[in-house]
């Protein structure tokens, strides 16, 4: 169940097609990008660590902007595969 403060961050899906395990990295993609704190820490408290981590490690062509992917590969410690302009907004 994804909680009402989070759904505004997944605008262009419909959330009752979302599967929490199934749509995870488009999730943690649109949250980290564009979520709340507490839109973030509910998707802390959902999803492992490492889910986290893999979404910023191998990023969705095109879904992130810049300054979020460089933000939270140096938060989780990690180097984001894609960082080139071409796939970043």
């Amino acid at each position: 169940m994804i909680p009402s403060y989070v759904r505004p961050f997944l605008w262009s899906y419909d959330i009752s097609q979302l599967d929490l395990s199934r749509d995870k990295k488009r999730i943690i993609t649109n949250v980290l990008n564009l979520g709340s704190s507490e839109a973030t820490k509910w998707l802390f408290g959902t999803y492992t660590h490492n889910d986290i981590k893999n979404a910023v490690i191998d990023p969705s062509p095109g879904e992130w902007s810049k300054k979020s992917l460089n933000f939270w590969g140096i938060v989780l410690g990690v180097k984001p595969g894609l960082i080139n302009k071409r796939t970043l907004k």
